[in-house]
């Protein structure tokens, strides 16, 4: 294969990725690791090095475009950053003591569950007319563009659940060495009961302020390679960017599918390195 035509493979790839990454608020690692290494035989290492590029630029793309037309809760994403990074920081302490296949088939149940579960709320006959008093002192509720321009209020409920949440996921980030984004919008989406579009979208912001502290380490340790990590980052991007203008018109329930689709391809690809000894 040559390098143009490498190059334009990944970036085609890239660019499903980005839009997969802004519609789900995932990130773009999803695509971008499992094309990298069974399609075109990169290392592990180099995989994740692009993916965490991926990432950052699916978070910037989008996040722009999210704050901008007034979908992102910046107070929220702060609010529960916290939590994530601690729980990181722990799993990155406990990697040496916990068994990583029992900590995969648990988070692999865990997606199957949530997916269940993200299909099952209808949040459109929810009605909330109070927050949680830590909602209401840290000034977490928010408003956001509903239908045909129209705003609409949203009250933040079980707040401590959300950060407790949070805080799982950055146990699991930190212990499988993954991003924890499917975690993010679930928690979001769940304990705090936002509209899927906030959470999603609060989650794009959210993953990027993670990818760029994990990105120095890749980058000190050699594992950014501008060969792969270029088309990856215009690719992704790209689709970030396209995925931003297609969330306003996409409906909620599709959204919640394809979410639910792609957490189930997570959870299956878990238990597929796990049973092959990967993980």
């Amino acid at each position: 294969m040559t390098i143009l035509t490498f190059s334009i493979l990944l970036l085609f790839f890239s660019l499903l990725a980005g839009l997969l990454g802004a519609l789900t608020g995932l990130g773009g690692g999803i695509i971008v690791i499992p094309v990298l290494v069974v399609l075109f035989k990169v290392d592990i290492h180099y995989a994740m090095g692009a993916s965490l590029i991926s990432v950052i630029a699916t978070s910037s793309g989008a996040a722009v475009a999210y704050m901008r037309d007034g979908y992102t809760n910046i107070r929220i994403g702060v609010y529960l950053e916290v939590a994530a990074v601690l729980g990181a920081l722990t799993g990155a302490l406990l990697i040496s003591v916990m068994p990583k296949s029992v900590i995969a088939i648990l988070f692999s149940g865990i997606l199957f569950i949530s997916s269940y579960m993200t299909l099952q709320r209808h949040e459109d006959q929810e009605g909330y007319s109070m927050s949680h008093p830590w909602a209401k002192a840290l000034k977490l509720d928010g408003r956001y563009p509903h239908q045909k321009n129209q705003i609409q209020s949203y009250h933040v409920q079980r707040a401590p659940l959300g950060l407790f949440l949070m805080g799982i996921a950055g146990l699991l980030s930190g212990l499988l060495g993954i991003g924890s984004g499917s975690l993010k919008v679930l928690a979001m989406d769940q304990a705090l009961r936002l509209p899927y579009k906030v959470a999603t979208t609060t989650s794009n912001f959210m993953i990027g302020i993670t990818a760029a502290t994990s990105a120095g380490i890749y980058f000190d340790r050699g594992y950014i390679n501008p060969a792969i990590t270029f088309p990856v980052m215009i690719g992704v991007l790209a689709g970030s960017f396209l995925g931003a203008k297609i969330l306003p018109r996409i409906h909620i329930y599709a959204l919640r599918v394809i979410f639910s689709i792609v957490i189930c391809l997570i959870g299956v690809q878990m238990l597929y390195q796990t049973f092959t000894g990967q993980i």
